[in-house]
C-alpha cells in the first residue's frame, strides 16, 4: 500500500475509541463511545460490566468509522486491540461469557482458602513478601469465584483477560499477548511464558494451564478478522489482527518513551509512572517489569491504584455546589477546580497527602493519609495536595526504579486526562524537577498501539525509527527553581517518611476492621 493506515480499538475503563492512524502519526479518522453506564456496583466496592457490553460497543464505533471514513478502508493494512487491564472473563467451552467481567477496579476481596506449599509461604516469609503474597492472591479474582460462584468455576473452560475476550470476537482465535497479561495471572513476563502451576509464582494465581489462552509476542498476527465480522461493521476482508499491548503499555509507547532516559507519567483513573527498558530490571523488589507491547522491551512500573479516580472522588464529595456553574460552563467540576490550583503555593502551605486510597503489592497495609491540616487550609488546599500527593509517590516510584536500572531519567513525557491541565503539567515538572514534555496528541494509547502495529507490518525497520516519525513533542513545561526547591525539601524531609512513621498504625487499623 502506498499509504498505509492502522486501526486501532482502544478500550478504557470509560470509553471506547476506532482509530484509523497513518505513517506520521496523524489520526485520519476517530470514532468514540462513552460507556452508559462505565459500570454497575451489585455491592459498595465492586466493579462489573458484561463482557458483551464491551464487544456491542466496539461494533458500534466500528460501524460509525466505516460510514464516516469510507476512502480510508482500502488503506487498512493491519488492525489492533488495546484495553485496561486486570479483569478477567470467565468463559464456557462455546467461548461465551458465565458471568460479567469484575474490572481492576473492583475493591472485593477473596479469602484465597486454596493452600500453598508450605515451603513456599516460609521462602516469601524469610524474605519479607508475606503479606504481599496474601494480598496478591486474595486480589486474584479467580480465587473469589471459585470461593463464591463455584458452580460458574466448574463451566470454566477458560479464563482470559478481556482483551483475549475481544481478540476471539474479532477473529475466532483464542490468544493474546504476554504484554496484555498484567495483573492477576499466572505470567510470566521475564521469560515471557505462563509460569507452571506448581512453580513458587504460578501457584499463587490458582488457575489450571488448560484455562490459559494460547500465548504469542507483542508484533505476532492473532487471526484475521473473519469475514462475517467484516461484513457486519463494513470492514474490507482480510485484515489481519496483530497483538500489541495493555493501555498503559501502548500508552508509553506513544508518547515516546522508548528509552530508559525517558519516564512516561499517565494521568489516568489509575496513575503510573513507566520506563522502558532492553533488559529485565524490576521496578521494586519482588514487582515484576512487563513485557512492553513491542518485542524485546521490557517496561518498568510503578502504579498509584485509583490515582485521578481521586479527584472525581473529591469533587463528588466536597464542590457539589460547582455543579450547576460547571454544566453551565459545559465543563466537568474538576476542571473548575483546575482553575484554583494557582491561588495555592506549591506544597499547599504544609498539607501533605499520601494517596495509599487502595493498598499496593508493596505496601499491603496503607491506607490514605493526610497531614499538616491547619485553620489556613481550604478547599482548594485538599484539591491541590492530592495532585501533589500523587505526584511524589510517582517520583518515589521513578527514584526506586532509577536504582534497579542504575541510570537516571532526564525527561518526562505526560499523558492521561490529567495532563490536559497546564497547571497539572507543571506542578509535575516542579515535583520530579525534570522537563516535562507532551505530545501532539491526547490518544497516546492509540497512537502507542498503531505504532506497535506498523513495527509489526515491517513498515518500520525498528520502533525507534516509528517513534521518530509518528511521535512529535509540541510543548515542554521547565520545572520552576524556587518550587522544585520547595517540594524537594516535602519529598525528602516529610513524605519519604509518612509512610515508615504510620505504618504500624495502619496495621492497627486492619487489627480494629478484623474486631469489628
Amino acid at each position: 500500500m502506498k499509504n498505509p493506515l492502522v486501526l486501532t480499538l482502544d478500550f478504557g475503563t470509560q470509553s471506547v475509541r476506532a482509530g484509523l492512524f497513518d505513517k506520521e502519526g496523524n489520526i485520519v479518522g476517530l470514532e468514540k463511545k462513552i460507556y452508559e453506564p462505565a459500570y454497575v456496583s451489585p455491592k459498595k466496592g465492586y466493579g462489573e460490566q458484561e463482557a458483551d457490553f464491551y464487544w456491542d460497543c466496539c461494533v458500534d464505533v466500528l460501524k460509525r468509522l466505516t460510514k464516516n471514513y469510507p476512502d480510508k478502508l482500502k488503506d487498512i493494512a493491519g488492525a489492533t486491540v488495546t484495553t485496561f487491564r486486570d479483569s478477567a472473563v470467565a468463559l464456557d467451552k462455546d467461548g461465551k461469557p458465565l458471568r460479567p467481567v469484575i474490572l481492576w477496579l473492583d475493591q472485593r476481596l477473596a479469602e484465597a482458602k486454596e493452600k500453598v506449599p508450605k515451603l513456599y509461604m516460609l521462602l516469601f516469609t524469610l524474605v519479607g513478601m508475606r503479606d504481599t503474597v496474601i494480598l496478591n492472591r486474595r486480589r486474584t479474582m479467580a480465587h473469589w469465584i471459585k470461593e463464591n460462584q463455584p458452580e460458574i468455576w466448574a463451566k470454566t473452560d477458560k479464563y482470559v483477560s478481556i482483551s483475549t475476550y475481544l481478540n476471539y470476537k474479532l477473529t475466532g482465535v483464542m490468544a493474546d499477548t504476554i504484554a496484555g497479561y498484567v495483573g492477576h495471572y499466572p505470567s510470566d513476563h521475564r521469560k515471557r511464558k505462563w509460569f507452571g502451576e506448581k512453580s513458587l509464582k504460578g501457584c499463587m494465581f490458582g488457575i489450571p494451564k488448560r484455562m490459559l489462552c494460547e500465548l504469542k509476542q507483542p508484533g505476532d498476527v492473532i487471526g484475521t478478522i473473519t469475514d462475517e465480522i467484516a461484513d457486519m461493521v463494513g470492514l474490507p476482508h482480510g485484515i489481519n489482527l496483530y497483538g500489541t499491548g495493555p493501555d498503559k503499555g501502548c500508552e508509553t509507547i506513544g508518547v515516546g518513551a522508548l528509552d530508559q532516559s525517558i519516564g512516561a507519567v499517565s494521568y489516568g483513573t489509575a496513575c503510573t509512572i513507566e520506563v522502558s527498558n532492553k533488559k529485565y530490571h524490576e521496578p521494586e523488589p519482588f514487582l515484576p517489569a512487563y513485557a512492553a507491547a513491542v518485542p524485546d522491551w521490557y517496561n518498568m512500573e510503578v502504579q498509584i491504584y485509583r490515582g485521578y479516580w481521586m479527584l472525581k472522588w473529591f469533587s463528588r464529595e466536597f464542590g457539589r455546589e460547582l455543579i450547576d456553574e460547571a454544566k453551565i460552563q459545559e465543563m466537568a467540576v474538576e476542571e473548575i477546580l483546575n482553575k484554583g490550583l494557582e491561588d495555592i503555593p506549591a506544597g499547599c502551605d504544609g498539607l501533605m497527602l499520601q494517596p495509599y486510597w487502595g493498598p499496593g503489592l508493596a505496601r499491603p497495609l496503607a491506607k490514605g493519609a493526610v497531614i499538616g491540616f491547619s485553620d489556613t487550609i481550604t478547599r482548594n488546599h485538599f484539591y491541590r495536595a492530592i495532585i501533589e500527593g500523587i505526584a511524589f509517590a510517582l517520583r518515589e516510584g521513578l527514584e526506586s526504579i532509577e536504582r534497579s536500572q542504575k541510570h537516571k531519567v532526564k525527561e518526562i513525557r505526560i499523558s492521561g486526562g490529567g495532563s490536559k491541565a497546564e497547571v497539572i503539567c507543571q506542578i509535575t515538572a516542579d515535583i520530579f524537577n525534570l522537563p516535562v514534555k507532551k505530545v501532539q496528541t491526547e490518544e497516546s494509547t492509540s497512537l502507542g498501539a498503531a505504532i506497535a502495529t506498523f513495527v509489526a507490518l515491517k513498515e518500520f525497520d525498528s520502533t525507534e525509527e516509528a517513534i521518530k516519525s509518528m511521535v512529535h513533542v509540541v510543548k515542554t513545561y521547565e520545572p520552576n527553581p524556587e518550587d522544585a526547591k520547595t517540594y524537594n525539601h516535602l519529598f525528602k524531609k516529610v513524605y519519604l517518611n509518612m509512610y515508615p512513621k504510620m505504618k504500624y498504625l495502619y496495621k492497627r487499623i486492619k487489627e480494629f476492621s478484623w474486631v469489628k
